[in-house]
């Protein structure tokens, strides 16, 4: 995994702060091939609960941790049981737990 632990600790504070205690957030993505370089912060917050705003609890996230980890490119998806299923949420799913 491609970040260290004080990035891995922030995004999940920041995540439960947002979305609740439960929420779990997984990495995904090219950031947790060890040999890779560069790429993006790909999230997904599964939580077990609905959720009202998706999109706006989503981009909230994004910039706090943008403002926390510095300008670089995060991109968040969440799943809930309200929300529809993709497959992108079944290969995230399978992402490493912050």
């Amino acid at each position: 995994m491609r970040l260290s632990q004080q990035q891995a600790d922030t995004i999940s504070a920041i995540t439960k702060e947002i979305f609740g205690p439960a929420a779990c957030v997984k990495l995904f993505g090219s950031r947790t091939d060890d040999d890779g370089r560069g790429g993006d912060i790909d999230l997904l917050v599964e939580l077990s609960h609905p959720v009202t705003d998706a999109v706006m609890a989503s981009a909230t996230l994004e910039a706090r941790l943008m403002r926390a980890l510095g300008l670089q490119k995060i991109d968040v998806i969440v799943s809930a049981p309200n929300l529809t299923a993709t497959p992108i949420h079944a290969i995230a799913a399978r992402g490493i737990t912050l």
